[in-house]
């Protein structure tokens, strides 16, 4: 397993500001989404590597796999977050897409002492999963080098499980266990070592990409809409009714039926396509 004594993390670099508590409001969010602006432009240096995650990613996923997230603090929870927004935005099952936070659910809202320090942790966590050499896990750790993070990749590997990581250091520990690693350096925080910020947000970037890009493939898109996104509230109701209208050229109180009755907009229009 990879070692991290001698790894230089840019994550920990202290800030190119100082004298934080001297500035107004105004220089503060000045500053602040200075720092911001440099995030896309280091995700879009990653492309590259993002791409080749993406594509063995949807490979498997194609063939029945399922996608896992771990991470520990923020970078376990956009894990979550990412996973949890699949279901209702494509259709597709709840346990399909899964993120995994070092110290168990509890950690979504507090943090857990000592939790990613845990080297067999996350590997037991993944196995009450039933994770599988069919399945894809990706290890998210700004540092790069989170034990919890590594502990899973290293052993998920060996059984043959695909593994991708996605980091904002350099030949980082997290990145040596994983087959499609994911570097994204944005250099210093604004508040020195507060990864939630340039990291967190490169990290959210790329998540978002990573799985629209796989859904698209999946086909859960069509055209430039969510046709089988669920319609669990009033505005994806009415959403997914519009969508209804504009391709099937129905009345909006038959799409709002079709729609109650088949449950997504795919469905929908295919109940009208084969009455033809």
């Amino acid at each position: 397993m990879a070692k991290s004594t001698t790894l230089k993390r840019v994550t920990e670099s202290s800030s190119n500001y100082n004298h934080l508590e001297k500035m107004s409001t105004k220089q503060l969010l000045a500053n602040i989404n200075k720092e911001d602006d440099t995030v896309p432009k280091a995700v879009k240096k990653a492309l590259p590597q993002l791409q080749k995650l993406v594509d063995a990613t949807y490979e498997r996923m194609q063939k029945g796999g399922r996608l896992f997230y771990i991470g520990a603090g923020t970078s376990g929870r956009l894990g979550i977050v990412d996973a949890s927004e699949c279901p209702p935005t494509y259709g597709v099952p709840h346990g399909l897409v899964i993120g995994l936070i070092a110290g168990g659910d509890k950690a979504i809202r507090k943090a857990v002492e000592f939790a990613e320090d845990d080297v067999k942790k996350g590997w037991k966590d993944l196995q009450q999963h039933k994770i599988s050499k069919k399945d894809v896990l990706i290890g998210i750790a700004a540092s790069g080098t989170t034990p919890y993070v590594i502990g899973a990749l290293n052993e998920a590997r060996k059984k043959g499980v695909l593994t991708g990581a996605i980091v904002c250091n350099k030949k980082t520990p997290v990145a040596a266990e994983a087959e499609f690693p994911v570097e994204v350096v944005v250099g210093p925080e604004f508040v020195t070592g507060s990864t939630r910020m340039k990291s967190g947000t490169a990290q959210k970037l790329v998540l978002n990409m990573l799985s629209t890009s796989v859904m698209i493939k999946l086909g859960k898109v069509k055209g430039n809409k969510m046709v089988e996104m669920m319609p669990t509230n009033n505005k994806l109701v009415a959403r997914g009714t519009q969508m209804i209208m504009d391709e099937a050229k129905v009345s909006e109180k038959k799409a709002a039926e079709l729609l109650k009755k088949y449950g997504n907009v795919r469905k929908a229009v295919d109940s009208l396509k084969k009455k033809k």
